[in-house]
């Protein structure tokens, strides 16, 4: 069938119990079917239309969500533990097969961007581009193993960026999973595609992350990771049900200034590991508390008082995921939101990236989360969303709150700025 007869079946309703699966929401069916549909014509704009446009031999749509940080805030480049979840909000790519071994991708309001696939090796002078991200993963892709291939791809999102929700993952996973789709079968595993969306941010794109934003969006629902063994992560899966409990999860976009901020995010993990080699280590996990203080002097003078300060954090909030994890499992709300409620504190006193040093006078997310405290008093929580400087908080509302939250915090950093996600059950996936 050609790609007019796919969207027809998509207008007419054949498709609406599998988005209904992937997205959870059927107030949003209209816009996602909507939203498909205008993919699949500007693929058909930019790259033609395909005689055989069906799922065995056509496109294929590949679709790859954001990702919310639950808790462990700036521990999983530390090797620790975190908790986070795949949104309702994602990245699609609408794709065909090509024999020219180059990736030909569009994303919407973007350039065109081709990257040869017979020389993959790092560029300078891409660090920081889209491009970059695109050569990574194949890269990475190579390097495990794997084949790769051309491909033309027409992509669009949903996930907002600069927002804290990892549009970049979102778009390493989606890169991933179309490499895994065209030519190997879909068997590259989620965790895999992970490891080697953080390969190419790392490498390839110049930003050091650790590999929590990659994971949460590739695995899909909420994900408790265990980073000890960074080459073999342990990821548990946890089913909660946020409204069943009466609340709903806010992220609120500050419009804070992302640009010339990448220091502040290095220095994080820079001035951790300093603290560690004071004990021969390349990382935090297995230093305790009582070690760090007992030394604390010799540490003072080796790496300064705020790397000592973002140390306590990791540790302290590597534990808390922990407990945060078993409250979910208990059905333990209450316990749950304190635990949000000490790791905002944390990372405004101890981590200290909740504004950049750099530009005090601009404190965004210290103001809303400031609000955001008056708003909810002792019904809810919230804490930074995510790296931290600037973009985004998140905060548990309770169901009934959530209206008047969202006026006040659109009245003062813009209309729509504040959104309400769900939780979608689904990683990176191939969606036909």
């Amino acid at each position: 069938m050609n790609t007019s007869k796919l969207i027809s079946e998509i207008n007419s309703g054949k498709y609406d119990d599998l988005f209904l699966d992937i997205y959870a929401d059927e107030s949003r069916m209209a816009y996602q079917k909507q939203r498909y549909s205008d993919a699949i014509n500007a693929f058909v704009e930019a790259f033609g239309e395909c005689d055989e446009c069906d799922v065995e031999g056509g496109i294929e749509i590949y679709s790859a969500p954001g990702r919310s940080e639950i808790g462990g805030n700036h521990t999983d480049h530390q090797h620790g533990e975190i908790l986070a979840a795949s949104i309702d909000l994602d990245a699609i790519g609408i794709v065909n097969k090509t024999e020219d071994n180059v990736i030909t991708v569009i994303s919407q309001g973007y350039p065109l961007i081709k990257v040869s696939l017979d020389e993959l090796s790092v560029k300078e002078d891409l660090r920081g581009t889209t491009e970059a991200l695109i050569r990574g993963v194949a890269d990475g892709f190579v390097r495990h193993g794997y084949k790769v291939g051309g491909f033309n791809a027409y992509i669009t999102s949903d996930v907002l960026i600069g927002a804290g929700l990892s549009s970049s993952a979102a778009y390493e996973v989606l890169i991933g999973n179309i490499l895994s789709g065209l030519y190997n079968g879909m068997t590259v595993s989620p965790e895999e595609i992970a490891v080697i969306g953080q390969y190419a941010e790392n490498e390839h794109f110049g930003k050091p992350c650790g590999l929590m934003d990659q994971m949460a969006c590739s695995c899909g629902n909420m994900v408790h990771v265990d980073f000890a063994d960074a080459k073999d992560p342990k990821v548990e899966k946890i089913t909660f049900d946020l409204n069943k409990h009466g609340y709903s999860l806010c992220i609120t976009d500050t419009k804070g200034s992302h640009s010339d901020l990448t220091s502040d995010y290095a220095a994080i993990p820079a001035e951790m590991k300093k603290v560690a080699s004071f004990f021969g280590k390349d990382v935090l996990l297995g230093i305790e508390l009582s070690e760090l203080l007992e030394n604390m002097t010799s540490i003072r003078a080796l790496a300064g008082d705020r790397a000592v300060l973002r140390a306590m954090h990791f540790i302290r909030e590597n534990e808390r995921v922990k407990k945060e994890t078993e409250a979910l499992l208990a059905d333990d709300t209450e316990a749950f939101l304190d635990l949000v409620k000490a790791s905002g504190n944390s990372s405004y006193k101890y981590l200290q990236n909740v504004y950049s040093p750099a530009d005090f006078m601009h404190q965004n997310v210290s103001l809303a989360l400031a609000i955001s405290e008056d708003i909810l008093g002792d019904d809810g929580a919230c804490r930074v969303h995510g790296g931290g400087f600037a973009g985004t908080i998140q905060a548990f509302v309770k169901n009934d709150a959530v209206a008047e939250y969202r006026k006040r915090m659109d009245g003062i950093f813009g209309e729509g700025s504040c959104s309400v996600l769900l939780i979608r059950k689904y990683g990176g996936m191939r969606v036909l």
